[in-house]
């Protein structure tokens, strides 16, 4: 028995199903896939190039937005080249080493999401509700601890979760997703996962009580704002795309959650996909997308950036 349960966990290479039912599609999704990954590098890197050159933009609320942007790169390079790949390829594999770099990448992305937006709230009630110390409280180096806090803790949540993955004897190896995800590794598990679970639902409440806070504290700014115009109008411009962006990575993380424990076998292999995928389809394309464009000073830049990038290629032509 001992033999069989350690050939058994020596597991090196992970086989990935969740692209079985697809493959007739293939070069098809792969065009769209790559046209959808190149739009989410071009969003972010020009909201990030156009917040990181204009000096104006150098305010805590914009540094904490380029952190949003970089973080959205970091967490879709875990997944799409890898996916295109898969399409490519005639085998589905991941080496056990990858499937871990992937979980941690893609999982600790989302984590530092709601890091940053949990800053930038905090950014909002000191900017609204104490303006005349917001100066003093934002400084350089108050900002460069809050982007560290974003990064550090999902990694050392991450990390955690990975050696307690690590730790399991499995009796399995085929993964019925597009990547490598927490919960279908460990019920490949031979024995209870009872301590990856526990520690798995306490990083997911905390975070979603971050988000929950994070409402209540605005329904607190909204009750402010309501006393003068300009307030309203600070309010409308800054906060409305905050609010849309957290609910936008609390709904797709909580869909994640909730489809990978709960999820039906029943579903669709095509449906399934795109549930799984969803935190890692429309957070990065929107978030850049919601500040970009509704950020009456980040749009204005971007727009003098287009202009200043086409002027300099038409010299050049």
């Amino acid at each position: 028995m001992q033999s069989l349960l350690k050939n058994e966990s020596s597991v090196l290479v992970f086989k990935l199903s969740g692209l079985n039912e697809t493959m007739e599609n293939r070069y098809v999704l792969l065009y769209f896939t790559a046209l959808y990954y190149h739009l989410i590098i071009f969003c972010n890197v020009t909201v990030i190039i156009t917040i990181l050159l204009h000096k104006k933009l150098h305010e805590p609320m914009y540094l904490f937005i380029c952190n949003l942007c970089v973080n959205g790169l970091f967490g879709t390079s875990g997944f799409y080249p890898k996916f295109m790949y898969d399409l490519l390829a005639h085998d589905h594999v991941i080496s056990y080493v990858g499937c871990m770099i992937q979980i941690f990448v893609i999982y600790s992305s989302i984590l530092c999401d709601f890091s940053t937006l949990t800053v930038m709230a905090y950014d909002r009630y000191v900017a609204i509700c104490r303006p005349l110390e917001y100066h003093s409280k934002m400084t350089n180096q108050k900002i460069l601890k809050c982007i560290i806090f974003c990064w550090l803790t999902p990694f050392f949540c991450m990390s955690f979760l990975i050696m307690l993955i690590s730790r399991l004897t499995l009796c399995g190896f085929s993964i019925e997703k597009l990547y490598c995800e927490i919960w279908a590794v460990a019920k490949l598990s031979c024995f209870s996962t009872t301590v990856n679970n526990v520690f798995g639902y306490i990083i997911i409440l905390t975070y979603f009580g971050d988000a929950v806070l994070i409402f209540f504290s605005y329904i607190y700014l909204i009750r402010k704002c309501r006393k003068s115009l300009e307030g309203r109008l600070k309010f409308i411009q800054t906060c409305v795309p905050h609010l849309l962006a957290l609910l936008n990575v609390t709904v797709a993380f909580m869909f994640d959650v909730l489809y990978s424990r709960y999820g039906s076998r029943n579903v669709p292999q095509s449906l399934s996909n795109f549930m799984a995928l969803e935190f890692l389809l429309i957070p990065p394309i929107l978030n850049p997308l919601i500040y970009g464009l509704n950020l009456t000073t980040v749009r204005q830049q971007v727009i003098r950036l287009c202009k200043s990038f086409a002027c300099n290629r038409l010299h050049q032509g």
